[in-house]
């Protein structure tokens, strides 16, 4: 019996990309599917999708880049009765580009999406979680929690914080039947890319002329990272670096010092972004 199967399962930004991605495999796998996001007609057609396929779905919106949404996402769960097993802490996006050319307002919403809320949803559910003998959470973080990232400060910044605090709470509840792990994907084909250079047309032509490159060529496909991550929970892994070219390259890392990661990866970025 998969240990997905019978299990109500939580995924926040589960319109597009990755969430989307695991919300199906989820769903596939016997999980009824508890979907959240900004946008109503996404999560609805998903639903449909997943229903018409035999699978149980249920919506919930909520922008959780806005303070206090963690609480409200949770408290229009439980007043519709529903007892969440897994939390996958999907939801987050990006910036690219040096640190000023973004606005604090648009920082502040990025860092309520991917520190506030998911540590606001982890501590709102692990009591309920411990109180039904366990439960599991997945945090999603990024290749890029491992190193700072020149030209995408503030994300690669809320990504480590991801995989610490995933890290840190797994050892606190262990004992006490909750699992954690971080899901640390790499470059995805998804909307993370264009939500990232959005805001600037520069960012946007340049990212465009590099889709057809190699570092395009070598982006896994959402569901690629969906099974490598339900896989790796099913195994109770501490965390998972999706895609063997970001293992390679993350360990190629551990013998370089510090300031040369640093240099590598802010020309990585720098082709975009700079």
């Amino acid at each position: 019996m998969s240990l997905y199967e019978g299990k109500k399962i939580l995924i926040t930004g589960a319109s597009a990309g990755i969430g989307y991605a695991l919300s199906e495999e989820l769903a596939k796998r016997g999980s009824d599917v508890i979907i959240s996001a900004r946008r109503k007609d996404k999560l609805d057609a998903l639903a449909q999708k997943i229903e018409k396929a035999g699978g149980k779905a249920e919506v919930f919106v909520e922008d959780l880049s806005m303070p206090q949404s963690g609480k409200k996402l949770y408290d229009q769960i439980k007043s519709a009765g529903l007892n969440i097993d897994i939390l996958i802490n999907n939801a987050g996006y990006g910036r690219w580009g040096d640190l000023t050319s973004h606005e604090r307002d648009d920082y502040s919403k990025m860092l309520q999406l991917n520190v506030t809320s998911l540590t606001d949803l982890c501590h709102l559910y692990i009591p309920d979680m411990i109180s039904r003998g366990g439960g599991g959470i997945i945090n999603v973080g990024s290749v890029a929690s491992l190193s700072p990232i020149p030209y995408a400060s503030v994300y690669s910044s809320s990504k480590a914080y991801v995989l610490m605090f995933s890290e840190a709470i797994r050892y606190e509840y262990q004992d006490k039947g909750v699992k954690v792990m971080a899901l640390l994907p790499g470059g995805t084909e998804s909307e993370f890319a264009r939500i990232a250079t959005e805001k600037s047309e520069k960012l946007t032509k340049r990212y465009q002329e590099r889709e057809g490159s190699a570092a395009g060529g070598a982006m896994q496909t959402p569901l690629e990272v969906a099974i490598e991550c339900l896989e790796a929970f099913e195994k109770n892994k501490q965390y998972i670096l999706c895609g063997g070219r970001n293992r390679f390259l993350y360990n190629l890392t551990k013998i370089m010092s510090r300031q040369r990661v640093l240099e590598m990866t802010g020309k990585m970025f720098e082709k975009v972004a700079g």
